[in-house]
């Protein structure tokens, strides 16, 4: 269940499919046969971004917005499932590479992209609406009150945050709570079991990887109950399971090498994969949290839904959660 509001609420499926690439890298008719395979699955959580994916095509992104809404037309599919889309992270003019050029999230960037993100997707209003990246041009206090103002319209049901540090996150939190505007019940972060290095510098920020749910977001939401992690690309793009992709350098460190005979461990005693394991790991710990993992075949997604059905032991989850922390 996502939502803190009984009257906002939505039951999702634990294991969220991400659209980035379809549309683009991935064509349509096996963007349309992955989505079918997830919802056939029991997948009820789908998720893009108005920006997806413009470094494709060298565009300013929306295609895999249309794509989704010409599934959800074809298919006529209703409000039984969950569409997260994201504002802040759109390049103001067609591009081919990340930058620090971005439309922001002014109040009249933010109600200008729902309005395109909602043609696109052909609905009325969106389920959830994240702030892609932080803005700090813009006062936490004018963000609450832009995301707040839609969901009192009834364009918007949950509000979700991507790309925040901690602090901005409580500060956001508490300004809503005493203005009486809804605050963010989703936050989504990079997160996997291997734990990546937070202290290399970044576009964002040189003080470390501003998109990475480290010790302090983490330690927020055992603190805090109420929002939900959304843990975005946990399967490292094959990092776990294909010894042809090899691990970005952030991952190199003894904490990783330590995780990783831990969870080969725990493969050979469920007969799982590394990627179902993980996945498993994750939506099953003390945080309450949502997997989102992308797809750009039908045995994908299926991998990733069979993980819903894998229950860890308490001694192995106890195992992998140790591991690398000596």
């Amino acid at each position: 269940m996502i939502g803190s509001d009984p009257a906002r609420q939505r039951r999702v499926s634990t294991i969220a499919l991400g659209a980035m690439l379809m549309g683009t890298v991935t064509d349509e008719a096996t963007s349309f046969a992955v989505l079918d395979r997830y919802v056939e699955g029991g997948g009820t959580f789908v998720d893009t971004a108005n920006n997806y994916a413009f470094w494709v095509n060298g565009t300013q992104g929306g295609e895999s917005e249309q794509l989704v809404g010409r599934w959800l037309k074809s298919r006529g599919v209703g409000d039984e499932l969950t569409i997260a889309t994201k504002v802040g992270g759109r390049p103001p003019q067609p591009a081919r590479q990340l930058s620090e050029n971005l439309e922001g999230l002014s109040a009249q960037v933010v109600k200008e992209s729902l309005a395109r993100s909602l043609d696109n997707l052909g609905r009325d209003h969106v389920d959830v609406y994240y702030a892609h990246i932080d803005d700090p041009a813009v006062p936490v206090e004018q963000q609450v009150e832009t995301f707040g103002s839609l969901v009192k319209e009834g364009m918007v049901s949950l509000v979700g945050l991507s790309n925040y540090w901690t602090w901005r996150l409580e500060r956001y939190r508490a300004l809503a709570a005493q203005a009486g505007l809804p605050g963010h019940d989703l936050l989504q972060y990079h997160h996997t079991y291997f734990r990546a290095r937070t202290d290399l510098g970044g576009l964002r920020s040189k003080d470390g990887s501003i998109g990475v749910a480290e010790g302090n977001l983490l330690s927020y939401l055992r603190a805090e109950p109420g929002p939900t992690l959304v843990a975005y690309s946990p399967l490292l793009s094959g990092g776990y399971v294909r010894a042809d992709r090899p691990l970005d350098e952030s991952y190199d460190h003894a904490g990783t090498r330590a995780r990783k005979i831990a969870l080969d461990e725990v493969v050979k005693e469920t007969g799982a994969t590394a990627n179902q394991v993980v996945l498993s790991w994750l939506t099953g710990g003390e945080i309450p949290t949502v997997a989102l993992v992308g797809a750009s075949s039908v045995a994908q997604i299926g991998e990733s839904l069979a993980a819903a059905e894998l229950e860890l032991t308490s001694d192995q989850r106890q195992r992998l959660d140790a591991a690398g922390n000596n």
